[in-house]
């Protein structure tokens, strides 16, 4: 009988070896229960615009640390990012999928008069801000921020300007705000839009713009290979590596700057909101998320639930008011 009770014992220990998943060494919080099983991160824009960007790289930094295990990516672009918005609500109670939106999203529930708004979203963290920078190609006749204002009131439909963004986006909305507070009347804006900044960029080079509005993260490389001409950022203090004043110390009150972050569709348990606001707080506080963000000229602006939902409402009250004065809402 003994032998038998000490043979049962080995079997029972070894069968746990094979049951449970090791603790130690994984580096995954397992025991927490933090991790999220099959989690999709949507991107409602094309491959390599600033949603992608960030949720890619968010999500390398998710994996690379195993915050969480493997964590799918996709792209579903339209209407600047509706038609994604619509799907998120669409997939109420679904825990495992999150948006990478941002300020362009607001704009564009008004523009393309979507039935669904971040309002009907379940707020998860804001991550970061970024400023908008005013290009100009290295052979524009514009050398400074004053020259091209000058230019742009004497004949603003001769002076078109490009950004990657479609109305009541980011890149739409910096001119715009920059033309009201100069006395240019919104409906003299020549604003030409593009899908996305790398198309716009293209633009400005080859001169089918006269200037270009965009972040900071999708011109720093040729703005250093002096490709391109930094003449103003629409931040409130002057961005670190780019050589360009402020508007505002530039006499033109302006102070704007592009946000993202990541909501979850309507309708999850409050176990679900909070597991996915743990992982995106611990992602911030990862010295590879810190070091992505500076890469990328990114400023940390971390929010999280309840406070990050108040800011969304916040915005869109803001961009309903200020499109609505501009007459593109």
């Amino acid at each position: 009988m003994r032998k038998l009770k000490v043979a049962l014992a080995v079997l029972g220990a070894a069968l746990l070896v094979f049951l449970v998943p090791p603790l130690a060494g994984s580096g995954r919080d397992d025991a927490a229960g933090t991790q999220i099983r099959g989690l999709r991160v949507m991107v409602p824009n094309t491959p390599g615009g600033g949603y992608d960007i960030t949720a890619r790289t968010a999500v390398k930094a998710v994996e690379d640390t195993e915050l969480n295990g493997p964590t799918e990516v996709f792209n579903l672009p339209g209407a600047g990012g509706t038609v994604g918005l619509g799907r998120l609500v669409n997939e109420s109670g679904n825990g495992a999928l999150v948006m990478s939106m941002g300020l362009g999203v607001v704009g564009s529930v008004y523009t393309n008069h979507s039935p669904v708004s971040l309002q009907d979203t379940t707020a998860i963290a804001k991550l970061t801000e970024e400023a908008d920078v005013i290009v100009v190609a290295k052979g524009s006749p514009y050398r400074t921020i004053h020259e091209l204002i000058q230019a742009w009131k004497a004949n603003p439909g001769a002076v078109p300007v490009g950004g990657g963004s479609s109305p009541g986006g980011p890149d739409h909305l910096a001119p715009m705000l920059t033309a009201r507070a100069i006395g240019l009347p919104a409906k003299d804006v020549n604003y030409v839009p593009f899908d996305g900044g790398g198309e716009l960029m293209a633009s400005v080079l080859g001169s089918k713009v006269a200037f270009g509005v965009s972040g900071i993260g999708e011109t720093r490389d040729q703005i250093a290979a002096g490709e391109l001409r930094a003449l103003a950022v629409t931040s409130p203090e002057r961005v670190p590596g780019i050589d360009a004043p402020t508007l505002q110390e530039s006499g033109v009150d302006v102070s704007f700057t592009n946000w993202r972050g990541i909501v979850a569709p309507p309708g999850i348990s409050e176990a679900e909101r909070e597991k996915l606001i743990g992982l995106f707080t611990r992602l911030h506080d990862t010295e590879q998320w810190r070091e992505a963000m500076r890469l990328n000229g990114w400023t940390d602006a971390f929010q999280t639930g309840d406070e990050f939902g108040a800011f969304l409402k916040s915005e869109n009250d803001r961009v309903a008011s200020v499109l609505k004065e501009l007459g593109a809402a």
